[in-house]
């Protein structure tokens, strides 16, 4: 809900109220989610687990234990926010 007063959009609004800048910052954090696990999940197949993923490592263990799939799932499972906003733009 916009606290603003009727016919303030946008900048206008942020100046008139502080919190509309945290509001609108706040609108498009959603999205860092998505990029941040893909970024860090490409960063662990690249560089490797560490020794982090050796020392948890057990024999016969699932394929989707380790730090690179979890980081792929957790991406695939904050993907929503995106789809949404892709969504809307294509109407």
């Amino acid at each position: 809900m916009n606290d603003a007063p009727a016919g303030m959009h946008g900048r206008e609004a942020m100046r008139e109220d502080g919190s509309g800048l945290a509001r609108s910052a706040a609108d498009w954090l959603y999205l860092a989610a998505t990029p941040t696990f893909a970024i860090m999940g490409l960063l662990t197949g690249v560089l490797g687990g560490g020794t982090a993923d050796a020392l948890c490592s057990v024999a016969g263990a699932s394929v989707l234990s380790g730090m690179l799939p979890m980081y792929l799932l957790m991406s695939a499972f904050h993907s929503a926010p995106w789809l949404k906003l892709i969504a809307a733009r294509r109407c």
